[in-house]
């Protein structure tokens, strides 16, 4: 039974259709995701199914007493009101306190909120997450929503993603998010030039089947382009002889890819990244980091040693509040750690991009901002204009002569990172590079990431493209130190759920996991490490273990030293391609044996309670 029906649907802002004709319908329990680029029509499309916009021509209908529950991308808090109020409504705090499902949703979502805090108090973030408390934890038939996975951390949106897919609720979900996307939707709508393309399955699904149907548009364009040739050649030649009528196979979605090489050629990249850059790029010995300066804060870093490689192509990951950021202004230089010391490489060509968007002449052009910066530039083997770099990332036409007092939120962040790009760094720091980016300039984004060699350092929330374009993760837990995940994203999610990491999220079901306050009842993401001893241990069993402890801290320190070496020996074998396959294979080795000794490391602290 569907529950909203569109027939013969039009809409436009001005000039622009952004909806022509479009007939479709949302069944019960139907969970679908909505793609397509920025201003195609999207937000315009869920506001009528929501019934807040009437459409130019068609009708819009929805079954009676259906309950929609509406999360758009401004919300309406009253900002005299408290969360309390705004969230739990009239419920008395025995009602929602003792009601498991309200417990989760508040706990991963508000968790480090005070009830009694003002609306108008909270941050733009705080803000989000608390209109998207109160939407879940009323009953609807149907829910919409439009991007809600912004300022949400990787960790609060896998649990989003699980929450959605257990409610029986229809679903309507506008968002970048691609992996939330396939996590959630079982069906996908494309807005494109005005109409709603359907595909079955989620985003991994949808592109399959959208390459299946270019591929087939371009045979029957090949077909239709023969067919003419022959009717101009029996033109002139008379009467045709008869012919066998063409076969086409429609492959299976495996073909699609069976011939596709790598995103990225690793071993070149890392030749040309330690050619450009040396073997030092980013040393921390003995670093302690407070994220609000020396002593004040969460503890970001204590007494950590770390280095960052030419050609490293890293994920940081953490709750928000981890101090990711900071991380990243350290190594930056645009603070100081407490104590200790970073090594900067002299050739180090930095390109930071914060999650403030520098300022920008407001009189100036698109197409002037970046010429201004460098006209052209070599990304792996091909050169690129800065008009042609404009266009990939979604600057099309006319809009390269906007004025960037004009530009949105979103096309300002697009303009920052080309610039940062065509100043040619070596050294690339992105902070939340995906904000108010679509799909389609995303999978342009990471394709010019592909071929940029350089040592790249990501924070992002956006668990496609940091697994996209980084090869290896690390992750601030708490601890004051720097954790290697060989599992990535899936290892991260698990030691939070295992409460390995301090920050640990308190999840439903624990006691005093949210007390009248609204605060969690849980260490917090401030506190350093307390190292214990695990209990049961004798003093002797406890020796022997940090023994251990030490020992395995001394052998990755060795393959460290062979990781650099190896790294140093490839820079020179740059064109010898048999020594470079054969150095290749050596450093996989090692790093192979680093992964099992960490692993080994892990167990060991983990005996001990450290």
């Amino acid at each position: 039974m569907n529950l909203v029906n569109l027939e013969s649907v039009s809409h436009a802002y001005g000039p622009k259709p952004l909806l022509n004709d479009v007939s479709l319908g949302v069944e019960a329990g139907e969970r679908i995701g909505v793609v397509g680029r920025n201003g195609g029509g999207k937000t315009t499309l869920m506001s009528m199914i929501a019934g807040q916009l009437k459409p130019d021509s068609g009708r819009v209908t929805h079954t009676r007493g259906m309950r929609v529950g509406f999360l758009s991308q401004q919300d309406d808090l009253d900002p005299e009101s408290p969360v309390r109020e705004l969230v739990l409504g009239g419920r008395a705090e025995h009602e929602w306190a003792g009601d498991q499902a309200i417990r989760e949703i508040l706990g991963n979502l508000i968790g480090d909120l005070d009830l009694d805090a003002k609306a108008g108090d909270l941050s733009g973030g705080e803000r989000r997450r608390t209109a998207l408390a109160r939407l879940l934890i009323d009953e609807h038939d149907l829910i919409m929503l439009d991007e809600p996975t912004n300022h949400l951390d990787i960790e609060a949106i896998a649990w989003l993603a699980g929450h959605l897919s257990t409610r029986k609720s229809a679903l309507v979900v506008v968002t970048h998010d691609r992996w939330f996307l396939d996590a959630v939707s079982t069906r996908t709508w494309e807005v494109v030039d005005g109409r709603v393309e359907r595909y079955e399955g989620g985003y991994a699904a949808y592109v399959l089947a959208k390459a299946e149907r270019a591929r087939i548009a371009q045979a029957a364009e090949e077909r239709r382009q023969n067919l003419m040739r022959k009717e101009i050649a029996w033109l002139r030649r008379g009467p045709p002889a008869r012919t066998s009528k063409p076969k086409f196979r429609i492959d299976a979605a495996q073909a699609l890819i069976a011939n596709e090489p790598p995103p990225r050629e690793s071993v070149e990249l890392v030749k040309f990244a330690t050619a450009r850059l040396g073997k030092t790029v980013y040393d921390l010995e003995d670093v302690t980091l407070h994220a609000g300066g020396p002593g004040n804060g969460p503890l970001v870093l204590d007494h950590t040693t770390w280095q960052f490689g030419p050609g490293d192509r890293i994920g940081l990951i953490g709750v928000n509040g981890s101090g990711k950021s900071s991380l990243l202004r350290l190594l930056a230089g645009t603070i100081e750690p407490d104590s200790g010391r970073v090594v900067r490489g002299r050739t180090v060509r930095l390109a930071h991009l914060s999650q403030e968007l520098a300022e920008l002449d407001p009189g100036r052009r698109v197409l002037e901002t970046v010429e201004e910066i460098r006209k052209y530039i070599q990304v792996g083997k091909k050169e690129w204009s800065a008009s042609q770099l404009l266009e990939r990332l979604g600057f099309k036409g006319d809009a390269q002569w906007k004025v960037v007092g004009d530009l949105s939120g979103g096309e300002r962040r697009r303009l920052q990172l080309l610039r940062l790009l065509m100043d040619d760094p070596n050294v690339l720091l992105l902070d939340e590079p995906t904000n108010d980016l679509d799909i389609e300039t995303l999978n342009e984004l990471e394709d010019l990431l592909d071929g940029w060699p350089g040592t790249l350092i990501l924070v992002s929330h956006d668990r496609y493209f940091l697994e996209r374009v980084t090869d290896r993760s690390v992750a601030l837990l708490g601890d004051g130190k720097l954790s290697f995940l060989p599992g990535g994203v899936d290892e991260y999610l698990q030691r939070r759920a295992s409460g390995a990491a301090l920050t640990a999220r308190i999840g439903s079901g624990t006691p005093g996991s949210l007390g009248a306050s609204g605060t969690s009842g849980g260490p917090q993401a401030s506190a350093p490490a307390q190292p214990e001893s695990a209990p049961g241990l004798s003093a002797k069993e406890e020796r022997e273990l940090r023994k251990e402890l030490n020992r395995l801290e001394r052998q990755l320190d060795k393959l460290g030293e062979q990781e650099s070496r190896l790294h140093a020996a490839m820079a020179e074998a740059a064109s010898d391609y048999a020594r470079l396959g054969s150095l290749d294979a050596e450093l996989r080795e090692v790093l192979g044996q680093k992964d099992a000794v960490e692993a080994e490391w892990l167990e060991v602290a983990d005996s001990l309670g450290d």
